[in-house]
């Protein structure tokens, strides 16, 4: 943080040495950032410095500095926002296990918010959810199924979230030496996954332990990223509200991370000091509170109550400056003061808007998040059979496409679009919804049971629609804000699927939209493929042809467990991670994380260390052969997990550490190889500490978390070797 008088100083001498005026000293580009920000700082009133600390800031009139509201999403795609790119939900992009892709796709996300800025600025608009600071990506940690925003992230695992949390973050902010093309924030700052309805309120309570190993690292990968902002939380941690919690914004995220970047609230987080949580009275002391703890921004209105707090004593108006000092150096690096002509990211085109391009990656994502959990040979159907039968809930949904914080499209592809789109003419096909979402039909005939029955195929698509799962407002059929507190998907679907099964031996392919896991094991059984298409963006129907028909082979792979049933979990509410995710779930899971089928068939073999035992600090390299011994092309996801298999501190039972995306012709075998260095194999102790003891490490290389659910499932066996450190 830079020191006002000093600043001051500089500015005094300038103004003595040069011609420029006073009033555009903010906007000289010559000068440092933080002398301009000073400068600005020193025109405002204390009304207009808090003004500017709020997520709605107005105009300046006098200083000709227009309204600027700090809230815009940008999860998917441009969100709520006019017509952008729809690419697939968070968690799909996840199970592509795809750093290098989310990259592309989050500079097409920023590429887009510049044009939509460029072209709303020229027409003097400045409205919510059409700036240049995206209140994304979500790095939570998707602990536990329940939570309807698990789809928000990138799964369970913190080392995954890590790699596609860094990605995105590159993407959206680009790599001006100069400028920010959009300013990305890390949420929701920490230890924030549910319940919904008790977020406003509740205390997460987390070990030192779970925090350092489970919880923060993805915040830290992201803040190591130089990601610009952090959202804090609307829970407490620990006891303390996120965004007064000492712990986590000062010793933590300033201080131990040396984080630059401004903090803000999520949404009326300010106001759960004294409304939900109760630590104090007023709303000038929670402002006080909030900006002493060092947040910047105000997303609420809670910050008018900073003039009353100055008054009374509780902050005074240089705290102020400072907290502001650390906000406006964001718009200053997005460019907002400067000559258009200056920043490079002015000149980006509305023609880059949901373009064939970028639709085309939308595409590529979509085919590479879809993950097969089941395939007798029914898949790849031909395109030419003589009659096709489409039929589920969410064949014709929109819903089942866009998943939450989405933007809009005049061209959403659904499943039964994308299907009907690829059959070959002479084909016929025919569509019935046959059930509803979530609740048994009021009118009892049936006309589908023995449509399915003459028909070479028939696809069935079910799971669950953003209306069922997601944010407290917005799931808008769920009993439970937005969560899933029933793990099983509608009986309703699941009945549905019994009778389109009874007497018909034709395929049946079961095509499940959703963002969480759920209870699929009647799907499993009834169906002769499972293909988990999560919400696919808006060529997710073209995907899912692409796929049924062959076109492309999928590769995705689960990001998250799918257990049997809620009793394997501990309680939704303990934060606790004994018993949670595949680093510590004991019992055997429905679908285990990394897993997924392909169209090829995948071999590991003859895996070997360039030394089978080290000293502390030394790397080491592991390779294995890959093989595909299939008929068809394809792409694997080869998985690293360690397994510490002798120390005395609890740790997991796996951990993913390495992860490469692999094209293989049938016959042909590539070389994987990781290089496995110290940090890989530190451990986190019951007070948070990393340390690197002796002993042995399992080495497990393969498609999938390694074990019998995934053999028996399909997935080839993993390659495991011990390696020893002295």
């Amino acid at each position: 943080m830079f020191r006002p008088l000093v600043i001051a100083a500089i500015v005094s001498l300038y103004y003595s040495h040069t011609g420029f005026a006073q009033s555009d000293l903010f906007r000289d580009t010559s000068q440092p950032v933080n002398v301009r920000v000073n400068d600005l700082i020193h025109k405002l009133s204390l009304q207009q410095k808090v003004g500017q600390m709020m997520h709605t800031s107005p105009a300046i009139p006098e200083l000709n500095i227009p309204a600027y509201n700090w809230w815009s999403e940008g999860l998917h795609g441009v969100g709520r926002s006019g017509i952008a790119t729809i690419f697939p939900q968070a968690i799909g992009m996840a199970a592509t296990f795809d750093d290098d892709l989310l990259l592309r796709v989050s500079s097409s996300i920023s590429d887009e918010a510049r044009a939509m800025y460029n072209a709303a600025v020229a027409k003097g608009y400045y409205q919510h959810y059409g700036g240049l600071t995206f209140w994304t990506p979500n790095i939570n940690i998707f602990r536990d199924p329940r939570w309807g925003r698990g789809q928000e992230t990138y799964g369970e695992d913190p080392y995954l979230t890590s790699r596609m949390g860094v990605a995105f973050v590159k993407g959206l902010q680009g790599n001006d030496p100069n400028y920010l093309k959009v300013a990305a924030c890390a949420k929701h700052f920490a230890v924030h996954s549910g319940p919904e309805r008790l977020r406003h309120e509740f205390n997460a309570v987390a070990s030192p332990k779970d925090l350092r190993e489970t919880y923060l690292p993805a915040f830290k990968a992201l803040v190591n990223a130089n990601v610009e902002a952090v959202m804090c939380a609307y829970n407490r941690t620990n006891g303390e509200p996120c965004c007064s919690n000492n712990f986590l914004l000062s010793q933590v995220l300033r201080k131990e991370w040396n984080f630059q970047g401004h903090i803000l609230s999520d949404c009326w987080a300010i106001a759960d000091f004294y409304q939900g949580h109760k630590i104090v009275a007023t709303q000038a002391e929670a402002a006080a509170l909030a900006v002493k703890s060092g947040v910047s921004l105000n997303c609420g209105d809670e910050y008018p109550g900073l003039i009353e707090a100055v008054k009374k004593g509780l902050i005074d108006e240089k705290q102020i400056d400072d907290a502001l000092a650390i906000l406006l150096r964001t718009r200053f690096k997005l460019g907002m003061f400067d000559p258009k002509e200056k920043n490079p990211y002015n000149s980006i085109s509305m023609d880059v808007i949901n373009s064939d391009a970028h639709r085309q990656l939308a595409r590529e994502t979509s085919v590479k998040s879809i993950v097969m959990l089941k395939n007798n040979g029914a898949l790849p159907l031909k395109n030419n059979l003589s009659k096709y039968f489409i039929t589920g809930p969410n064949a014709a949904s929109v819903d089942a496409m866009i998943g939450n914080y989405y933007g809009v499209n005049p061209r959403i592809v659904t499943v039964l679009e994308g299907i009907s789109g690829a059959i070959e003419t002479g084909s016929q096909m025919e569509y019935r919804p046959g059930t509803l979402l979530d609740r048994e039909n009021m009118n009892p005939i049936d006309w589908t049971t023995s449509t399915a029955k003459i028909s070479d195929a028939t696809i069935v698509v079910m799971g669950i629609t953003g209306l069922l799962e997601g944010e407290e407002g917005e799931s808008i059929a769920s009993p439970s804000f937005g969560d899933r507190l029933d793990y099983n998907i509608p009986k309703n679907q699941v009945e549905f699927l019994k009778k389109l099964r009874q007497g018909n031996t034709k395929p049946i392919i079961a095509v499940v939209t959703g963002g969480s896991p759920m209870n699929l094991a009647e799907v499993h059984e009834l169906a002769d493929a499972v293909l988990l298409v999560w919400y696919g963006g808006e060529e997710g129907g073209n995907a899912v042809a692409d796929v049924i028909f062959g076109k492309a082979s999928p590769s995705g792979r689960l990001p998250i467990t799918f257990p049997k049933s809620l009793s394997q979990l501990p309680p939704y509410e303990d934060y606790s991670m004994i018993g949670r995710t595949y680093r510590y779930m004991k019992e055997e899971p429905l679908y285990p994380f990394g897993f997924g089928l392909s169209y090829a068939k995948f071999t590991y073999s003859g895996i070997k260390l360039s030394t089978s035992s080290i000293k502390k600090g030394q790397s080491v390299d592991v390779e294995v052969t890959l093989t595909n011994a299939g008929h068809a092309e394809g792409e694997e996801v080869a998985q690293l997990y360690i397994t510490n298999t002798t120390t005395t501190v609890r740790t997991p039972l796996y951990s993913l550490k390495g992860f490469k995306r692999m094209k293989l012709k049938p016959s042909a075998s590539e070389t994987v190889k990781f290089t496995i260095t110290p940090e890989m194999l530190t451990l986190v102790n019951e007070k948070g500490e990393s340390v690197l003891e002796s002993g042995n490490f399992k080495i497990s290389v393969g498609g999938s978390l390694p074990g019998s659910r995934s053999e028996a499932l399909g997935a080839a066996p993993a390659q495991q070797v011990v390696l020893s450190m002295k």
